[in-house]
């Protein structure tokens, strides 16, 4: 028999809030953490805003040691740890001296040191590579935040970090939730992070997929579901939440947030629509339906969707292939809302970002507000209705959240998380 699956932990470091407190104020307020850089003005981007997390150098060090800190630069690592190590601590559990093999971590990242490895091979050349730096390795191999955090709390579990673009934090939530499901995990610490600057939103930039129209009104910038949005906000930060068996989360008296219920990942193969960075619809909407059955309940049962809905063209695609997999339309259809209105789209940690956001939805019963969309797009209002996204928090009992990603590689997951009733 699988065991259920709660939450007992969670921490975040987001654009508009760094620990629970502020990013849950952020969330009902319907705050914005996007800004205007001029250093990518001066590098020629043609988006000059995003998202980037507000770290002070005090903050730093309530969680690293000043050893640790020595030419350290890694944004993915640092945001990944604090928002780690607040879960943890959330949950109510010790960092104890001897390892525990009863927890890992599943935490997943889609780049790890680049500004590091920048700073270490300026000016390096082919005979002097070994010159690169002691701290090198750590910063930058891919599983970086997991083999800190490992270390920082002792984990004896699985501890790896995965990597699935935009839909990391998603797929890293449900690789956990399967392991405790199975009992090789009592707990596990899941989420992902995602790093920010030049060398990162670059690409993007290149790419002519992010917004360039709201240098001079940036918290205007990132319109999930508008008719004038004209391309994603970047962003970054990390989302950590801690899973666990319920017996376990029971016998030692924890608070439970949530509970996952179900869930599912897939892929569409590149095929049908699908491409690098597209999604194909058929995978999309056979995700969703996968979930909902994985998780024994109705569409109709579904409070609200916190939906992975970027800004771009694919917007009124993902409404359509929601409105599809459920066969809901119209005042039939949940609410839906965009975290990446207030926070740009921070890539790969934005499936574990927007977990913590739809599980603070269940635990203090609210929706929070997706702000920049007034101006609905027109296919999307003959689908669902203007009433079904929420421009101002609403206070009402949530008992179920579909939460969804969809990332580059066509590559999908779907997460449902309920209320905890003790049954």
């Amino acid at each position: 028999m699988k065991k259920r699956v709660v939450i007992t932990g969670m921490g975040v470091v987001a654009p508009n809030g760094v620990g629970l407190d502020a990013f849950t104020a952020a969330l009902k307020s319907g705050t914005s953490g996007i800004e205007f850089y001029p250093h990518l003005k001066e590098l020629g981007f043609s988006c000059c805003i995003g998202g980037i997390p507000k770290i002070s150098e005090e903050k730093k060090r309530e969680y690293f040691t000043e050893l640790q800190l020595r030419n350290f630069n890694s944004a993915s690592i640092l945001y990944g740890c604090i928002a780690g190590v607040d879960a943890w601590k959330d949950a109510g559990l010790d960092i104890n001296e001897e390892t525990d093999f009863d927890s890992g971590t599943i935490f997943g990242a889609g780049t790890s040191g680049v500004e590091r490895l920048r700073e270490a091979i300026y000016g390096v050349d082919d005979k002097k590579v070994r010159r690169l730096g002691s701290t090198v390795v750590a910063q930058t191999m891919a599983s970086g935040v997991s083999a800190y955090l490992g270390g920082m709390l002792g984990l004896g579990n699985q501890v790896t970090t995965n990597s699935s673009a935009c839909t990391t934090g998603t797929e890293a939530v449900l690789m956990g939730y399967d392991r405790i499901q199975l009992g090789k995990a009592k707990r596990m610490l899941v989420g992902s992070s995602s790093e920010d600057g030049p060398y990162i939103w670059g690409g993007f930039d290149a790419m002519r997929v992010l917004t360039r129209h709201h240098n001079e009104k940036p918290e205007s910038g990132s319109r999930p579901m508008s008719a004038t949005a004209t391309g994603f906000v970047p962003g970054s930060g990390a989302g950590a939440l801690v899973l666990e068996s319920l017996d376990s989360a029971l016998a030692r008296n924890a608070t439970i947030y949530a509970e996952i219920i179900g869930g599912s990942v897939n892929a569409g193969g590149q095929r049908n629509g699908g491409t690098m960075t597209a999604p194909n619809s058929t995978a999309v909407r056979r995700c969703i339906q996968d979930a909902v059955a994985d998780a024994g309940i109705e569409p109709t049962e579904i409070d609200t969707i916190n939906g992975h809905l970027t800004a771009t063209i694919k917007d009124p695609t993902e409404i359509q292939n929601w409105a599809t997999a459920l066969d809901l339309k119209g005042d039939d259809f949940p609410y839906i809302n965009a975290l990446k209105s207030t926070t740009g789209h921070c890539l790969s940690a934005s499936g574990s970002i927007e977990s913590v956001a739809s599980v603070l939805q269940i635990k203090e019963d609210f929706i929070f507000p997706s702000i920049n969309s007034e101006d609905l797009h027109p296919e999307i209002e003959a689908l669902i209705g203007k009433e079904r996204i929420p421009h101002k928090l609403i206070k009402q009992t949530v008992n179920i959240v579909a939460k969804a990603s969809f990332g580059f590689g066509d590559v999908n997951g779907c997460i449902i998380f309920k209320k905890f009733k003790n049954e």
